[in-house]
């Protein structure tokens, strides 16, 4: 019996990547470390801006490290232990995470900041060009 996914409709062509990193996203689950992701109107009205946030208390600049691969955007924290040290509680997490998000197509990372714990990455959308393309038809009798 064959899997019946809705991009398996006849009129959906070319999704099968999305389909592969839908499957991708739903099995990664882990909630670490928390993130918002707001909207950032541009001034001049066009396009739209958004801002991932990812809170990173305890990581410095050189233990992150934000890439891009294909359409997506990668996150990753590593955190080197300094020495020989006795917690008596250890409450703030020092593990290492990766976190990705899925970049819709013609979406851009403008940069990323830390400051005060928090890791901003900053993206942008410009608005696209509408494209009309007239497809001519070939008569053959």
């Amino acid at each position: 019996m064959t899997r019946m996914t809705p991009f398996s409709n006849p009129l959906l062509l070319g999704f099968d990547s999305m389909e592969k990193t839908l499957e991708r996203i739903a099995k990664s689950g882990d909630g670490y470390p928390p993130y918002n992701i707001e909207r950032i109107r541009a001034e001049d009205g066009r396009g739209e801006k958004l801002r991932i946030t990812l809170a990173v208390a305890g990581f410095g600049a050189e233990d992150l490290d934000v890439t891009t691969e294909e359409n997506q955007l990668i996150i990753r924290g590593r955190q080197s232990e300094e020495g020989e040290r006795e917690f008596l509680h250890r409450g703030i997490a020092a593990r290492q995470f990766q976190r990705m998000f899925v970049l819709a197509e013609g979406m851009r990372v403008l940069g990323a900041d830390l400051k005060n714990g928090l890791l901003s990455v900053d993206l942008d959308r410009p608005e696209p060009e509408r494209m009309v393309q007239k497809i001519n038809i070939s008569v053959k009798d």
